[in-house]
C-alpha cells in the first residue's frame, strides 16, 4: 500500500507540501508506535524476571498459577520456570530488534526532514535559545577570567 503511493508520487516528480508533511507525520506515528511497544516489552520484560527471582527460592514441587491466553492454570513451579525462561529469552530478542528499528526509523526522520527542509516549530527556538545561553555563558567566563586577572594585577 505504501509502496504503491511512493512509486506513483516518484512519477509524477515532486510532491505537495501536504503529501510531504502527511508523509512525514506518517513516519513520526510509526515512530511513536515503534515506541509505544517497545515500552510495553520492557515492562513485561521487567514482570518475566521478577517472577522468575520469585519462583527461583521456591520448592520446585510447589503448586502456582500461570495465566494462559486469558485463562488461568494451576501447574507446579518446576513446569512453569521453562515456559517462563524461555519467554523472557524471546522478548530480549523482540527488544533488541525494536530498538535496532526505532533506531533506523529515527535516522530515516531525521534524513527525511533534511531532504525537504522540514522545521518542527519550537525546536528552533530551543536550538536557537541554547546557542544563545552557550554565547552568554562564555561571555560571563571571559568576563570572570578577565575580571580576576584584572584583580590579581591591581
Amino acid at each position: 500500500m505504501a509502496s504503491d503511493k511512493k512509486s506513483g508520487k516518484s512519477s509524477k516528480g515532486t510532491k505537495s507540501t501536504t503529501e510531504i508533511l502527511s508523509e512525514f507525520q506518517m513516519l513520526r506515528n510509526e515512530q511513536r508506535a515503534m515506541a509505544n511497544k517497545l515500552s510495553e516489552m520492557e515492562m513485561e520484560l521487567n514482570e518475566h524476571k521478577i517472577v522468575i527471582d520469585t519462583l527461583k527460592n521456591i520448592d520446585p514441587k510447589r503448586k502456582c498459577y500461570r495465566m494462559t491466553g486469558g485463562v488461568l492454570c494451576e501447574r507446579t513451579v518446576e513446569d512453569v520456570m521453562p515456559a517462563l525462561i524461555t519467554n523472557k529469552e524471546q522478548l530480549i530478542k523482540v527488544i533488541d530488534t525494536l530498538n535496532d528499528q526505532l533506531t533506523k526509523k529515527g535516522i530515516e526522520i531525521n534524513e527525511f526532514k533534511e531532504k525537504h527542509n522540514i522545521r518542527i516549530r519550537g525546536q528552533q527556538d530551543v536550538q536557537q535559545r541554547q546557542g544563545e545561553d552557550k554565547d552568554s555563558k562564555e561571555a560571563k567566563r571571559s568576563a570572570v577570567v578577565v575580571n580576576s586577572l584584572l584583580n590579581n594585577y591591581s
